[in-house]
Protein backbone atom coordinates (compact mmCIF):
# COMPACT_ATOMS: atom_id res chain seq x y z
CA UNK A 1 0.00 0.00 0.00
CA UNK A 2 3.02 2.26 -0.42
CA UNK A 3 4.24 3.51 -3.75
CA UNK A 4 7.49 5.30 -4.45
CA UNK A 5 7.99 7.12 -7.73
CA UNK A 6 11.42 8.43 -8.66
CA UNK A 7 12.11 11.09 -11.23
CA UNK A 8 14.91 13.37 -12.35
CA UNK A 9 17.39 10.95 -13.81
CA UNK A 10 19.04 11.51 -17.14
CA UNK A 11 22.25 12.12 -19.02
CA UNK A 12 24.75 14.60 -17.66
CA UNK A 13 28.36 15.49 -18.42
CA UNK A 14 31.12 14.83 -15.89
CA UNK A 15 31.08 17.56 -13.30
CA UNK A 16 27.44 18.28 -13.93
CA UNK A 17 24.46 18.15 -11.61
CA UNK A 18 21.10 16.44 -11.31
CA UNK A 19 18.29 16.52 -8.79
CA UNK A 20 16.36 13.33 -8.10
CA UNK A 21 12.93 13.24 -6.52
CA UNK A 22 11.06 10.43 -4.80
CA UNK A 23 7.39 10.89 -4.05
CA UNK A 24 5.76 8.50 -1.59
CA UNK A 25 2.06 7.75 -1.44
CA UNK A 26 -0.22 5.34 0.35
CA UNK A 27 -0.02 4.18 3.96
CA UNK A 28 3.32 5.55 5.05
CA UNK A 29 2.54 5.96 8.75
CA UNK A 30 5.21 3.51 9.92
CA UNK A 31 8.24 4.86 8.14
CA UNK A 32 11.48 5.47 9.94
CA UNK A 33 13.72 6.61 7.14
CA UNK A 34 13.82 7.35 3.46
CA UNK A 35 16.84 7.30 1.30
CA UNK A 36 18.60 6.68 -1.93
CA UNK A 37 20.52 3.64 -3.08
CA UNK A 38 22.20 2.93 -6.36
CA UNK A 39 23.13 -0.09 -8.40
CA UNK A 40 25.41 -0.16 -11.41
CA UNK A 41 25.71 -3.11 -13.80
CA UNK A 42 27.84 -5.84 -12.25
CA UNK A 43 27.99 -4.11 -8.89
CA UNK A 44 26.20 -4.52 -5.60
CA UNK A 45 23.49 -2.15 -4.55
CA UNK A 46 24.92 0.47 -2.23
CA UNK A 47 23.59 3.10 0.08
CA UNK A 48 23.94 6.67 -1.11
CA UNK A 49 22.14 8.72 1.52
CA UNK A 50 19.36 8.39 4.09
CA UNK A 51 17.26 10.73 6.17
CA UNK A 52 15.23 9.71 9.23
CA UNK A 53 11.98 10.98 10.70
CA UNK A 54 14.08 12.89 13.22
CA UNK A 55 16.06 14.55 10.47
CA UNK A 56 19.28 12.61 10.90
CA UNK A 57 21.22 12.29 7.67
CA UNK A 58 23.82 9.77 6.62
CA UNK A 59 25.92 9.75 3.46
CA UNK A 60 28.15 7.21 1.86
CA UNK A 61 31.79 8.26 1.96
CA UNK A 62 31.91 8.27 -1.82
CA UNK A 63 29.34 11.06 -2.11
CA UNK A 64 30.04 13.21 0.94
CA UNK A 65 30.50 16.80 -0.04
CA UNK A 66 28.89 16.28 -3.44
CA UNK A 67 25.37 14.96 -2.81
CA UNK A 68 22.68 16.43 -0.59
CA UNK A 69 19.56 14.65 0.63
CA UNK A 70 16.51 16.56 1.81
CA UNK A 71 12.82 16.04 2.37
CA UNK A 72 9.52 17.82 2.08
CA UNK A 73 7.15 16.26 4.58
CA UNK A 74 4.13 18.11 3.23
CA UNK A 75 4.68 16.47 -0.14
CA UNK A 76 5.99 13.14 1.21
CA UNK A 77 8.96 13.61 -1.03
CA UNK A 78 12.68 13.10 -0.62
CA UNK A 79 15.26 14.71 -2.88
CA UNK A 80 18.82 13.98 -3.83
CA UNK A 81 20.85 16.81 -5.27
CA UNK A 82 23.90 15.46 -7.03
CA UNK A 83 26.77 17.78 -7.85
CA UNK A 84 30.19 17.23 -9.38
CA UNK A 85 29.14 13.94 -10.90
CA UNK A 86 31.95 11.48 -11.52
CA UNK A 87 32.44 8.45 -13.77
CA UNK A 88 31.70 6.15 -10.84
CA UNK A 89 28.29 7.71 -10.22
CA UNK A 90 26.28 6.33 -13.17
CA UNK A 91 23.74 3.80 -11.95
CA UNK A 92 20.09 3.16 -11.38
CA UNK A 93 19.16 5.18 -8.33
CA UNK A 94 16.42 3.71 -6.18
CA UNK A 95 14.34 5.31 -3.48
CA UNK A 96 13.61 3.41 -0.26
CA UNK A 97 11.10 3.93 2.51
CA UNK A 98 11.81 1.85 5.60
CA UNK A 99 10.03 1.34 8.91
CA UNK A 100 10.36 -2.29 9.99
CA UNK A 101 11.24 -5.61 8.38
CA UNK A 102 7.61 -5.77 7.31
CA UNK A 103 7.43 -2.17 6.15
CA UNK A 104 10.13 -1.72 3.54
CA UNK A 105 9.39 -0.36 0.10
CA UNK A 106 11.44 0.43 -2.96
CA UNK A 107 10.80 2.47 -6.03
CA UNK A 108 11.48 1.30 -9.56
CA UNK A 109 14.58 3.43 -9.97
CA UNK A 110 15.72 6.21 -12.21
CA UNK A 111 18.76 6.03 -14.47
CA UNK A 112 21.66 8.42 -14.09
CA UNK A 113 24.23 8.45 -16.88
CA UNK A 114 27.46 10.43 -16.83
CA UNK A 115 29.08 10.87 -20.22
CA UNK A 116 31.05 13.39 -22.25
Amino acid sequence: QVQLVESGGGLVQPGGSLRLSCAASGNIFSWNSMGWYRQAPGKQRELVATITTAGSINYADSVKGRFTISRDNAKNTVYLEMNSLKPEDPAVYLCRLFGTRYFDYWGQGTQVTVSS
